[in-house]
């Protein structure tokens, strides 16, 4: 346990050092997988953290249940409110504010060019409300990824979390994932030769 401990402190400290790097290219042709380089430290404590998707996922619930029932909160309603999000965003990504799994995963996205919606649920699991709790718990249902957040949706399907975001980038299957949901760069419509324009210039 001191050794998981220790591990968390480790990548919540890297979590926010910045990278240098002596690439000379630049310009649109250079590709993902140099501009991003996720945190290693980050990375190993993300797939540790499935470890404890069984006693997480039992907290969530919990947790939901009672802060739910004190709230008041419809479970269909918060169903309902993460299918729409998911429809009217390419990327979404649910986070914590404090969480340097979710600080990581927002940098990668930073990072791509690809455009994204961020939802906070609150600073920390420990801090959320009743809405937010059971929006935790209905995250935990998408896929096999446990009730930990980050929880990322590219066109609509969950990816994981920050683990399964490095292991895109690492794998050079980000920007496939983005094409076959028809996500595009942040100004790449900008950026498309217009027909007049290119007559005219």
């Amino acid at each position: 346990m001191k050794t998981y401990g220790l591990l968390l402190l480790a990548a919540s400290a890297s979590a926010f050092q910045t990278t240098s790097t002596n690439n000379a290219r630049t310009g649109p042709l250079r590709m993902a997988a140099e501009e991003i380089s996720p945190n290693a430290a980050i990375k190993v404590a993300a797939n540790g953290m499935s470890l404890l998707k069984p006693i997480f996922s039992a907290e969530a619930s919990l947790q939901a249940a009672v802060l739910g029932a004190l709230a008041k909160i419809d479970p269909d309603e918060v169903k309902a409110t993460i299918e729409f999000e998911k429809k009217t965003n390419g990327v979404l990504i649910y986070t914590y504010g404090l969480s340097p799994f979710s600080s990581e995963a927002l940098s990668i996205l930073d990072k791509s060019g690809y455009p994204y919606k961020n939802i906070e649920l609150g600073a920390e699991w420990f801090l959320l409300g009743g809405e937010e709790s059971q929006t935790r718990v209905e995250l935990g249902k998408a896929g096999n990824f446990g009730t930990s957040l980050p929880k990322i949706f590219i066109g609509g399907e969950c990816i994981g979390g920050c683990a399964e975001l490095v292991n895109l980038v690492e794998e050079g299957k980000l920007d496939e994932a983005m094409k076959k949901a028809k996500v595009s760069k942040k100004g790449a419509a900008a950026n498309k030769p217009n027909f007049l324009s290119s007559m005219f210039s």
